[in-house]
């Protein structure tokens, strides 16, 4: 059985030194972490069991993600628990509600259960200093990487920002409106509109402020008469499908039809949007084949010392019904 000690050896480091990176105790730098994780892992080392008297558990791995019912984070973790149902791990979930204050007490309780790492969608990772300090090999999914969290899977949404909104220029529409959840509890939306003033600016055509609504609820109500008064967009453009279906219905409140009097687009690509009449125009990102990236990656790095990685995904434009060609208009 391997030791410890040859552990060490193998690492060149000390015993205590292996302890707080085996057990997640202690401050240790990135690089001899990896080098741990990799002589245990050359090695064959597994701990010998927990506690006296303690069963031994199944290995689990933390998944915080902002909202359960968003059909694009249910798709991410069907893909995570498949991928750990073959390795072995169970699955712990933990939802913020789009709210960066949760997501510390969130992140706190899945460390309590001592996952083997984590992965995370948190509201802004640039912002992510209040997280515990010492975590275990962490992936984000669907932000961009920092600093703090180099190993993350995502799509250049700020890419799929512009194409959507040059999309929409492109048949026709010049006063086009960007509607979206909080900015500060989403990094996604946020780079999505900074994509779309990309694309405004570029064709010369008024930047419209946003306007920013709950992430959480809301959609079924939301009303959108004083907005359209004040704007009289031709489009909007919604920073997830589940927004999109809400303008789509606010829109009708107010006895106007879509596309024919205002256009609407979104982004994800949810079976539902393809289901609606007329089907969503939106920009598809791969979120199930992100979800069993992230899984991979997570493992790679907690069970073979695998360098952390950034990953990105391709995204793609899909036309549905839901954006009128306005070039034709007399």
């Amino acid at each position: 059985m391997t030791t410890l000690q040859q552990v060490a050896s193998r690492a060149g480091c000390s015993l205590a030194t292996v302890s707080r990176v085996l057990n997640r105790t202690g401050p240790v730098s990135d690089e001899m972490v990896r080098k741990v994780r990799r002589a245990a892992a050359e090695l064959g080392y597994r701990p010998a069991g927990g506690p006296p008297g303690s069963a031994k558990r199944r290995p689990v791995i933390g998944v915080l993600i902002p909202s359960i019912t968003n059909p694009v984070f249910a798709a991410s973790l069907s893909s995570i628990q498949n991928r750990m149902l073959v390795a072995g791990h169970g699955v712990l979930i933990a939802q913020s509600d789009y709210d960066p204050a949760r997501e510390v007490d969130a992140v706190a309780s899945l460390l309590n259960e001592q996952p083997t790492g984590l992965i995370l969608t948190v509201c802004d990772a640039r912002s992510s200093e209040a997280l515990s300090a010492v975590l275990p090999p962490t992936v984000l999914l669907g932000n961009p990487p920092t600093a703090r969290f180099p190993a993350a899977v995502c799509a250049d949404n700020r890419q799929a920002g512009r194409d959507i909104t040059e999309h929409l220029l492109a048949h026709g529409h010049r006063r086009i409106l960007f509607v979206s959840g909080y900015f500060n509890a989403s990094d996604r939306a946020t780079l999505r509109y900074a994509g779309y003033c990309d694309a405004m600016d570029a064709a010369r055509m008024t930047v419209l402020e946003a306007l920013q609504i709950p992430f959480v609820d809301g959609f079924e109500t939301l009303d959108l008469s004083m907005i359209l008064s004040r704007f009289a967009p031709s489009a909007i453009i919604a920073s997830n499908d589940l927004l999109a279906l809400g303008v789509i219905a606010a829109i009708r409140r107010q006895g106007l039809s879509v596309p024919r009097d205002i256009s609407v687009a979104g982004f994800d690509g949810i079976a539902i949007g393809r289901l609606t009449y007329p089907p969503l125009t939106t920009v598809e990102i791969p979120d199930a084949t992100m979800g069993a990236a992230a899984a991979s990656l997570l493992l790679d790095m907690a069970e073979n010392a695998v360098a952390p990685r950034h990953l990105q995904v391709a995204h793609r434009l899909r036309p549905g019904g839901t954006v009128r060609d306005m070039r034709n208009d007399t």
